[in-house]
């Protein structure tokens, strides 16, 4: 218990929010960038709408999908593209056009848009970058990337470092890319506290679970679960990851009390009778003996708790129950 009550306290040491810098706007691009990449279309409709009710233009939308093929291939920039354009069919007057989009000069100079290229690249990394092993993708970073990409007057430089900041944050075996433009976001023009906010508020709200806690593998217990979860052995505190959408069963403790602790996403729990809590990272929850309840993730999020039980009596149990049904869970936002 005491090895237990010490990982909680560097938990809830870890999870602390720091002060915010990251504006609506830019959590609005960061949520679009990284659904893209993903090429979570289900969840990306919904951000592309509260992104344009948050002040991002049309225009800006579409130079961030256009943008992102470079890094995620063009199948899934048209599919973004295919949202944004489905989400405008039923458009709120008070979303922007915003600038107009103007071909870029260099686009009809390949010297200078290599030119362009070179400088913005050695501004990015703090120093000439050139990639001798490979002549062809040298060129076409600096050429292509930076140079005709980088052209558009769309998004400023720091725009674009958050956003593909937030698209490398959504793909998994980019550490080194990641890890590159982290550093180049602040080159770009960004505080070094907005770019470490920017992985948290991905983490937090879901769209990434770029988590120091285990995944585990697929949950034993998961005909109990709607949708798919996973279960991590810690040594006496276990560690429980739900996809969007994923909940356990009703289900009752005899005998002992169970602990939740959020640390990654956002989620529900609930008690039977009474209206649903939500967690997130930093919530923790007492669930009283006997008591009916579930627990899960929200629709849009990634969840990651963990739980361990405490006040364990002499024959404690569990007891599973009937499925949390769509009418109980849907209505949840």
């Amino acid at each position: 218990m005491k090895k237990i009550i010490t990982t909680i306290a560097l938990l809830l040491s870890m999870i602390t929010a720091n002060a915010e810098t990251l504006t609506e706007r830019q959590k609005g691009l960061a949520a679009c960038a990284c659904l893209m990449a993903q090429d979570d279309v289900k969840r990306l409709e919904p951000a592309v709408r509260t992104a344009l009710d948050n002040g991002v233009s049309v225009n800006e939308l579409k130079e961030v999908f256009s943008q992102l093929y470079a890094y995620t291939g063009f199948p899934r920039s048209l599919n973004a593209l295919g949202v944004l354009s489905k989400v405008l069919e039923k458009r709120d007057a008070n979303w922007k056009e915003g600038k107009p989009w103007k071909r870029p000069e260099a686009w009809d100079d390949a010297r200078k848009a290599y030119e362009l290229g070179k400088e913005k690249q050695t501004r990015l990394t703090g120093q000439p970058f050139d990639y001798a092993f490979c002549p062809q993708d040298d060129y076409y970073l600096k050429s292509h990337l930076f140079g005709d990409i980088f052209a558009s007057d769309q998004l400023t430089e720091a725009d674009r470092e958050i956003v593909t900041v937030a698209a490398l944050s959504g793909l998994s075996g980019v550490s080194p890319q990641l890890a590159a433009h982290k550093k180049g976001a602040v080159n770009m023009g960004n505080a070094p506290e907005t770019v470490e906010e920017l992985t948290r508020y991905l983490t937090q709200e879901g769209y990434t679970l770029s988590t120091t806690w285990p995944k585990g593998d697929p949950n034993p217990y998961g005909a109990y679960f709607s949708g798919q979860s996973y279960l991590a052995d810690m040594g006496g505190l276990f560690n429980v990851t739900f996809e969007p959408g994923c909940r356990n069963n009703w289900h009752v403790h005899y005998g002992q009390v169970q602990v939740l602790i959020c640390v990654a996403g956002r989620g529900w729990y609930q008690e039977w009778g009474k209206e649903a809590v939500e967690m997130t990272p930093g919530t923790v929850i007492n669930v009283p003996e006997g008591v009916k309840h579930w627990h899960g993730a929200a629709k849009d999020s990634w969840f990651q708790h963990l739980t361990y039980h405490k006040d364990v009596k002499e024959g404690a149990r569990n007891e599973w129950l009937e499925a949390v049904t769509n009418e109980v869970y849907n209505p949840l936002k």
